[in-house]
């Protein structure tokens, strides 16, 4: 099998996307890309993100690929973890205080910064609508995150986070009121527990 079926094949078995990381990886130079493209076989999806024709866009993976240091957060993650029924009108992605955030807000990204010790907190990895895993923090963290002073996040959307959250079977009260400590939002996450539990 040439390189050509291989980076086909590679892309079926990855809801038809193939990434110039993933062909890297597996030992094909870039100009094979190039090749499938010029060909019509593959279309350029974003930087470094290839798909079939007729495969969906998967945006929040291509952002995902783009900037691998930003993991989705706030109004995303809630999405992400079906604790809201609003589709983001812009994907939220937070990175470490250090990161240049440039090329993110070029691309409409809304962008938070955290410390450190705060970045790597309940960083999970989810499926896109599209079947593509992305990392997100977790449910825990981003109600812990919607509740902090600088998120801004209507309260309909927290009130209906939470409302998902409680009836969910696999929600984990425990991990939820440590992430609220670490973040400081105790009072706040107690106030909604007290209505919905």
């Amino acid at each position: 099998m040439g390189a050509t079926e291989q980076i086909i094949k590679m892309a079926k078995e990855n809801n038809g996307i193939v990434t110039t990381a993933m062909v890297a990886a597996a030992g094909f130079s870039r100009g094979n890309i190039k090749y499938l493209v010029d060909k019509g076989i593959i279309e350029k999806s974003a930087r470094g993100v290839y798909t079939l024709p007729g495969i969906w866009d998967d945006e929040i993976f291509n952002l995902q690929n783009r900037f691998k240091r930003g993991i989705f957060s706030h109004e995303t993650a809630l999405f992400l973890w079906d604790l809201t029924d609003r589709t983001p009108n812009r994907y939220c992605m937070t990175f470490p205080m250090n990161y240049n955030l440039t090329k993110p807000k070029q691309e409409n990204v809304h962008c938070m910064q955290c410390k450190k010790e705060f970045y790597d907190l309940g960083i999970a990895e989810t499926v896109t609508p599209g079947g593509n895993t992305v990392r997100a923090y977790r449910p825990e963290r981003t109600l812990c995150d919607i509740l902090r002073p600088y998120s801004r996040v209507d309260i309909q959307v927290v009130t209906e986070a939470f409302k998902h959250y409680a009836a969910k079977r696999d929600k984990n009260i425990p991990l939820l009121s440590e992430y609220a400590k670490k973040l400081k939002v105790e009072g706040k996450l107690r106030a909604y527990l007290e209505v919905l539990l």
